[in-house]
């Protein structure tokens, strides 16, 4: 099983559907130009707020938190968690990161563990590599995201314990920032209530039970043009 289809398997069992329909109710604001690094909050949601939520949201939509080489790790980490295929974009392109910088000013309790799990992984990239995680080449990147990703294939693992740890923080948030954006939600294939046409119960049901629609059945509620 590859890494999206593992991610979705979990962040389906966890969505509501109000959830689901909230979220492809909510503007596709992809591409649309912006000089401030948090689009997402920049976004008008048509959910129906309490007045204090709309106070909550005001207050830190515009607050940065993280700095440009923090963002530039989380975007990273984002896309090899959920890269782009042949049926969706990646998590970038569903403005993941962007969720990053929003969600770590309305729950703070994150703040630490991503700072601390970012640093983390550069002292490790630094002592392996020489170089930040956001300057290492893409092998060398992804040595160190599969140690922390699947730490029961690595002897060592109280070593990797923080870096586990963040690790599963940043695909939990990742997971969730892209499966409550319209391009998950395709990519999960839910497709909410839609119209369709029923034409009536198939005839081999209908002579199975001996039934049958009368001229008028027929012309008013069992057939379209």
């Amino acid at each position: 099983m590859d890494r999206r289809e593992s991610i979705k398997s979990i962040i389906i069992g966890g969505l509501t559907i109000s959830a689901l329909a909230e979220a492809c109710n909510a503007p596709d604001k992809k591409g649309a130009a912006t000089d401030h690094p948090n689009v997402l909050a920049r976004r008008t949601f048509d959910f129906n707020r309490m007045p204090e939520e709309l106070e909550h949201f005001n207050r830190i939509k515009d607050l940065i938190f993280f700095n440009e080489a923090e963002m530039a790790t989380i975007t990273i980490l984002a896309d090899i968690i959920i890269p782009r295929d042949n049926v969706s974009g990646s998590a970038t392109d569903a403005q993941v990161p962007e969720f990053f910088q929003f969600i770590v000013n309305d729950m703070p309790e994150h703040q630490a563990p991503l700072r601390d799990g970012i640093k983390w992984l550069d002292d490790q990239c630094m002592n392996r590599y020489k170089r930040p995680f956001k300057d290492c080449r893409g092998y060398e990147q992804m040595e160190i995201v599969d140690l922390i990703a699947w730490p029961d294939r690595v002897k060592d693992k109280p070593k990797l314990a923080p870096g586990v740890a963040f690790f599963n923080l940043m695909r939990n948030l990742t997971a969730t920032a892209f499966y409550t954006t319209e391009i998950g939600v395709k990519d999960i294939g839910y497709i909410g209530n839609t119209p369709n046409q029923w034409n009536g119960v198939p005839d081999d049901v209908l002579a199975h039970y001996k039934l049958a629609y009368s001229e008028r059945e027929l012309k008013e509620c069992a057939h379209y043009s």
